[in-house]
């Protein structure tokens, strides 16, 4: 049985690689995309919430890395307006400022983790590889132990993600 949200199918999901990046740091943009592309995923850009809204992506992104705050929409009102519109897409949020409020919020509504910027390359490709091959995947987020600014990274976590 497929279920079917506003969003698109979780089965479509499932089959997709696309990873959108939403982040109003150009630099930050092209960073992530190559990152990502390197992982055998494939990026498509935003700079803002609104432009990545207006996309229809949401319907069949696989995952979303997302900034925290950015102008007129932050990252925690897209989870937001995602949520209200039934969209379970796994959003891996990153930021520049490390909040333990901010970090509750965003974890409780359901992300997958928030990673403090600079971070870790192979941890964000792990973490990627992870929620997009997890078996819970659709029912509820992989969680990673580690993501702060000093974790190494998760080596033996995830042996069959290489």
């Amino acid at each position: 049985m497929i279920i079917q949200t506003i969003c698109g199918s979780q089965a479509s999901r499932h089959t997709s690689k696309v990873v959108a990046i939403i982040d109003d740091n150009e630099s930050m943009q092209e960073s992530l995309a190559d990152l990502i592309e390197s992982g055998g995923f494939e990026a498509q850009c935003f700079g803002s919430a609104k432009a990545f809204l207006e996309s229809g992506l949401h319907y069949r992104a696989a995952c979303l890395i997302v900034d925290i705050r950015m102008p007129k929409m932050s990252g925690l009102e897209l989870q937001a307006r995602l949520r209200q519109e039934e969209c379970n897409v796994p959003i891996i949020f990153i930021t520049t400022f490390e909040d333990a409020e901010i970090r509750a919020q965003a974890m409780k509504e359901g992300a997958v983790e928030l990673l403090a910027k600079p971070f870790d390359h192979q941890l964000l490709l792990k973490m990627l590889r992870g929620t997009l091959h997890s078996e819970t995947y659709g029912v509820g987020p992989l969680r990673f132990a580690i993501a702060s600014r000093s974790a190494p990274v998760l080596q033996e976590s995830f042996p069959t993600l290489e």
